[in-house]
């Protein structure tokens, strides 16, 4: 006890103010320590020895933990079950967003563990997708409805897609892989399409007097380039590939919601309200986050008295079924010139309303 105490004044800066510590030998200190309350050490203190700690200072962060955000009417019980939230928010890119008010993550990689974590619980009997994207990355929605794909069939669990806002391009991409799709009266749903964003700033670096002067093998090699017009084969070398993914696009739609085939319009990129989205078969209907859960209760045999919960870690201040946890970083600059960020943007978008401010300040 002794010994705890001296090393603890030690650490306080408190201690003999008359005579120095003599330090000698070794000792380690690993871990957390906190004092609270008052220490007083009275006459001489010597200690021999020498004082180690180690700081983990790279990532304060958890792991993701369940925190229960709604028990239904009535006290919740948790051996009944769980239904779990899985909050997919803003743009989906597959890089880290970082900066002034983010969280830093990376939605691909937050999404893959949150479904591990869910894998590993088997108190979670079902799963609500709450989703209030316009969409993203072409490549990176189509990693994460892969990843919910495998994740229905290896668990059995059902899973309901409940569109907030917004549920357009990859977003709807990802919520029609559920087993049953909600979107709210007001929400916007729909934009299957493709953009690339891409703008020629010739004349505008001639203003400034800049040139460009690239050193490159291979003609294409800086196809889509800010610096230069775009010549009519590039176009349509990069047109090819935008129909290609749209045509994927559109196939998974088909698979997954085979009753939306039926309207042509679906796919020509446009959006509609939720209740527009219904009647061309692009969700299975109208309703509200609370409808989702209680779908699936339903779906799993679960009672009101199960809990509801959703994965948070300890630096995560979210902690209801509306709230969303930072990770849209603003910029300090009000302007913003179109093309001038182009290499930090994703390429092909599954997006609507792709505006490059908009992208930027997510971090794109």
């Amino acid at each position: 006890m002794l010994r705890l105490l001296l090393l603890l004044t030690v650490l306080l800066g408190v201690g003999c103010r008359t005579r120095p510590f003599l330090m000698r030998g070794g000792m380690n200190v690993d871990g957390d320590m906190r004092m609270n309350g008052k220490m007083d050490v009275a006459g001489d203190m010597k200690m021999s020895g020498n004082m180690n700690t180690s700081m983990k200072t790279d990532n304060t962060a958890s792991r993701l933990a369940s925190v229960v955000i709604h028990s239904g009417k009535s006290a919740p019980n948790p051996s009944l079950g769980k239904v779990a939230i899985i909050d997919v928010d803003g743009i989906l890119i597959n890089k880290n967003i970082s900066g002034l008010g983010s969280m830093g993550e990376n939605p691909v990689a937050l999404f893959r563990e949150k479904l591990d974590a869910l894998r590993a619980d088997s108190s979670v009997k079902a799963v609500v997708l709450r989703i209030n994207s316009p969409g993203g990355g072409v490549t990176a929605t189509d990693i994460m409805s892969r990843d919910l794909v495998r994740f229905r069939e290896e668990t059995q669990l059902p899973v309901v897609a409940c569109l907030m806002d917004v549920g357009a391009g990859g977003a709807y991409f990802l919520a029609a892989h559920a087993d049953t799709v909600l979107a709210h009266p007001t929400s916007i749903v729909g934009g299957i399409g493709v953009i690339l964003n891409v703008y020629n700033l010739e004349d505008t670096l001639g203003q400034f007097n800049i040139a460009s002067a690239p050193i490159k093998a291979g003609e294409q090699i800086d196809i889509a380039s800010t610096e230069r017009a775009m010549e009519k084969e590039e176009r349509a070398s990069l047109q090819s590939i935008a129909d290609a993914f749209h045509s994927r696009f559109i196939e998974h739609i088909k698979s997954a919601r085979p009753s939306s085939a039926n309207h042509q319009e679906n796919f020509e990129g446009g959006i509609f309200t939720g209740t527009a989205a219904r009647e061309k078969g692009l969700i299975d209907d109208v309703g509200y986050l609370d409808d989702a859960i209680a779908i699936a209760r339903t779906r799993s045999n679960l009672s009101e008295s199960s809990q509801v919960v959703m994965l948070r870690r300890d630096n995560d201040r979210a902690y209801s079924q509306f709230d969303v946890t930072p990770n849209s970083p603003y910029s300090l600059l009000p302007i913003k010139m179109p093309g001038l960020d182009r290499s930090t943007l994703p390429t092909f978008l599954y997006l609507w309303q792709a505006d490059p401010s908009y992208l930027t300040a997510a971090g794109g």
